[in-house]
């Protein structure tokens, strides 16, 4: 559901029909936050009343308090459609902007990344793998029986 990574970070269930995005946490870990959750920090000054260290050390400093962001955990069998993946990320899965994945889980070891997406052709990725930003929306939690045509999900794939 949330790699062992996310383990430390507050975290829930995913909402059939919402719309999350692709984020880095503070773990260094890739997983899912609702985009709600990712506000600007709001007692930050306006740029134009800051001093050039200040700046400086803004410009460095995410821009997002993400600390408190919970982790969105999907389960595995879930249906999602990726969206805007980058174009360098198009031509290395052979896939499109939006595409429609089933959400996986590649092994039940510890200690070991084990969440990916399964593309219609058969493409396997890591969720570490996938570009930051990445919106996905959440059609089914109960699996893809909705899904035409059936993915079969490889059972020791490659990682692409």
């Amino acid at each position: 559901m949330c790699d062992y990574s996310l383990g430390e970070i507050r975290n829930r269930l995913a909402v059939e029909g919402e719309e999350l995005i692709v984020h880095r946490f503070p773990t260094h870990s890739i997983g899912l936050a609702s985009p709600a959750d990712l506000r600007p920090n709001a007692g930050q000054t306006p740029a134009r009343n800051q001093n050039l260290w200040r700046r400086i050390k803004n410009f460095f400093t995410p821009a997002f308090d993400c600390h408190d962001t919970p982790a969105v955990c999907i389960p595995p069998g879930a249906w999602l459609i990726l969206k805007s993946i980058p174009l360098h990320l198009q031509r290395k899965w052979n896939v499109g902007e939006e595409e429609s994945v089933l959400f996986v889980q590649t092994s039940a070891e510890v200690y070991v990344y084990r969440d990916a997406f399964c593309f219609g052709n058969g493409c396997l990725v890591s969720l570490q793998d996938v570009s930051e930003g990445i919106r996905v929306k959440v059609m089914s939690l109960s699996g893809a029986a909705e899904r035409e045509p059936a993915v079969e999900v490889p059972t020791s794939p490659p990682f692409r």
